[in-house]
Order: structure tokens, then C-alpha cells, then sequence
């Protein structure tokens, strides 16, 4: 299969993952509290291993250990600082929802801009090795199924019918897919590998600023436990993915 055509189908395939906050309407509150912790644990473990142990060595392998790499890794970090400052976006992975979180128009905007730059970044990691571009799509889906279920929940909390809700968050989305394809005809006159770095620094940072503070949130010793494996796993897991490498 083609550089494109794997581009094409992670595109598609991740603007779906947003049609999975209809699950809020089918779901009981109490299973949605018992699994959504985890979920996030698992992306936070998955975002950090993608971003150390993927995309970090395979810019190097490709731009060689270069201080221009670790500019472009902090450049993705502080993209994402910036994003949440300007435009008041925090993603809520859980069933309950406060009154700080953007509504409406504002939050499908926030979403497509990050869905846009996460298109940018794992359409690089396809085009320098689809190997890698495998390993960050995966990354990214695990970090988007908690987020989703949020979102869908916050909009349909401010008003918007389900089915609404759910087309526009989908029609968000598909800037995923948009970012890959800009990333793949972008390769023909700009070196898309410090692309890599660059998500490396969206990565950590989502993870770190966005999840991890998350986890801190379970209220028994249990619910600590399970968090904590799920990160562990998450971890491990893209640690056992190298080896596809």
C-alpha cells in the first residue's frame, strides 16, 4: 500500500474515533467513571512512549542528533502551550464536566486546529517511515477516544442535539485527516522530518499537561492502581512496538 493511501485510510480512521462520544448515550454514568480514568492513563502511556520511543530516534535517524531537533521538539511543545492559552482549551476525559470548559463553536474550533496539527505531525511520520506512522497513529487514537467522549458530552451538555453533536464533532475531526494529506504533498518541497520532533513535543506535552494531571484525580487507592497500570501499559506497550522496527 501506498505512502498516501496509509495517510488516507489513518485519516479516515481517526476523524471516526469521533463518533465514538455517542457511546455517552448508551452507556450508564457509573461504567463511563470506571473506564475513562484508565483510558486516560493508557494514552498518557501511549503519547509518551510514541514521542521517546519512535519519533524522537526516528528524527535523529533521519536529520542525525542535531541541536535543529530538539528546537522543533520544544517548538511542538510550546504549540500546544500556546493553543490552550489563546483559545481556552482543556480536554475533559471524564463524565462529569465543569463550567470552564469552551462550549459550542469555540470548542469544535479548538479541536480542528489540534486535529489539523495531529494530521501535520503523524502524515511526516508516515512519509519519512510507515512503520513509524503506524506507531504514532496508534499513539494519537488512544489519546482521542477519552477526549472524544468528553467533547461529545460537553456539547451535547450546552445544548446541541446528539445527532448534531455528533456530525460536527465529526466534521472537526476530519481536519486529521486534511493535516495528513497537506503533510504528504508538503514532502516535495520542504524536509517533513522535523515534523517528528515536532509531534514528539505535541505529544509530551498532551501527556504531561493534559492527562497526567488527570490521573492524580482517582479518589481510592484502587482507582490509583489501575491508572497507574494502565500508564505503565500504555508505556509498554509502545516500548514492545520497537520491535517492529
Amino acid at each position: 500500500m501506498s505512502t498516501l493511501a496509509w495517510i488516507l485510510l489513518g485519516g479516515v480512521a481517526m476523524s471516526s474515533l469521533a463518533l465514538v462520544g455517542g457511546l455517552t448515550t448508551v452507556l450508564p454514568e457509573p461504567v463511563l467513571e470506571r473506564i475513562l480514568l484508565p483510558l486516560v492513563g493508557l494514552a498518557a502511556g501511549s503519547l509518551l512512549g510514541g514521542a521517546f520511543f519512535h519519533m524522537l530516534p526516528a528524527a535523529i535517524d533521519a536529520l542525525g542528533n542535531d541541536l535543529a531537533v530538539y528546537v522543533w521538539l520544544v517548538a511542538g511543545f510550546v504549540t500546544f502551550f500556546v493553543l490552550e492559552q489563546l483559545l481556552h482549551w482543556h480536554h475533559c476525559h471524564r463524565a462529569r464536566h465543569d463550567d470552564h470548559r469552551p462550549i459550542g463553536y469555540l470548542l469544535l474550533a479548538a479541536d480542528g486546529l489540534h486535529n489539523l496539527i495531529g494530521g501535520l505531525a503523524v502524515g511526516g511520520a508516515f512519509v519519512v517511515d510507515v512503520r513509524v506512522g503506524i506507531v504514532s497513529w496508534l499513539a494519537a487514537a488512544a489519546h482521542e477516544v477519552p477526549q472524544e467522549l468528553g467533547d461529545f458530552g460537553v456539547l451535547v451538555q450546552s445544548g446541541w442535539a446528539k445527532r448534531s453533536a455528533l456530525l460536527w464533532n465529526f466534521a472537526s475531526a476530519l481536519t486529521f485527516l486534511l493535516g495528513g494529506v497537506a503533510a504528504y504533498f508538503a514532502a516535495n518541497v520542504i524536509e517533513v522530518a522535523y515534523l517528528l520532533p515536532f509531534a514528539a513535543g505535541n505529544f509530551i506535552y498532551i501527556a504531561a499537561a493534559d492527562l497526567m494531571p488527570e490521573l492524580a484525580s482517582g479518589e481510592s487507592g484502587r482507582d490509583k492502581l489501575e491508572t497507574t497500570a494502565a500508564f505503565a501499559l500504555g508505556l509498554a506497550v509502545l516500548l514492545a512496538a520497537t520491535a517492529i522496527g
